[in-house]
């Protein structure tokens, strides 16, 4: 998605700049909120809390991006969709006022077909992710997973494919609605005997991605 019109528009704007430093959290889901943010640097995980409490993984941005949905033009507070919580060392966020935000929107041409576009890419990628969820099995899920962190993270090297960002297995179990981390060590070690991934300083090198995508209903 192009983001050089929401570029333009923060930069023609002196917006408050949040620095949050790793494992804090930016917001909570059901918090609310008067703020829109917007990614300026570093890293950030979007998940939800289940009613059992248990956390499920949205993804994770790494580039300028709206991060909080807008919702409506009018109300000053919102409920916030879910938790973000930052990554990397540290994240910088542009902080929004809401309402006021919409009102630029509605000004600008440009910004509304960013807007549209950023809503139009988030549903493709909820309806793609739902259907990999159902059709792939817990196994098939761990390879889209992995997949999806190379399309995120991926670093080409003379070894593979280098997923260039530290993921706990129990974080890939969060993103599979996998309940143990155990599960995903298994099917990380069948990876492994297959040939299509080996683990290099705490990240995860791809050997063959086709491997992967032989597991995969994309």
């Amino acid at each position: 998605m192009d983001s050089h019109v929401l570029q333009e528009y923060l930069d023609d704007h002196a917006f408050r700049i949040v620095v949050k430093k790793r494992k804090n959290y930016l917001t909570y889901e059901g918090l609310q909120d008067r703020y829109a943010y917007v990614l300026k640097s570093g890293i950030i995980k979007t998940s939800v809390i289940s009613p059992d409490g248990r956390e499920f993984n949205l993804r994770y941005i790494n580039s300028l991006e709206i991060v909080s949905l807008l919702r409506d033009e009018y109300s000053q507070f919102i409920d916030a969709p879910f938790n973000i919580r930052v990554e990397s060392e540290q994240a910088e966020l542009y902080q929004i006022d809401r309402v006021q935000f919409w009102k630029d929107i509605n000004k600008s041409k440009d910004l509304q077909m960013y807007v549209k576009d950023y809503y139009r890419v988030r549903l493709m990628y909820s309806m793609k992710k739902m259907q990999q969820m159902l059709m792939n099995g817990k196994f098939g899920a761990v390879c889209t997973q992995i997949y999806e962190l190379y399309d995120t993270f991926g670093v080409e090297t003379a070894e593979g494919l280098l997923i260039d960002f530290v993921v706990t297995n129990e974080e890939i179990a969060h993103f599979c609605g996998i309940t143990s981390a155990s599960s995903v060590n298994r099917m990380m070690q069948q990876l492994r005997e297959l040939g299509a991934i080996k683990i290099q300083d705490r990240k995860i090198l791809i050997t063959d991605l086709e491997i992967l995508k032989d597991h995969i209903i994309l």
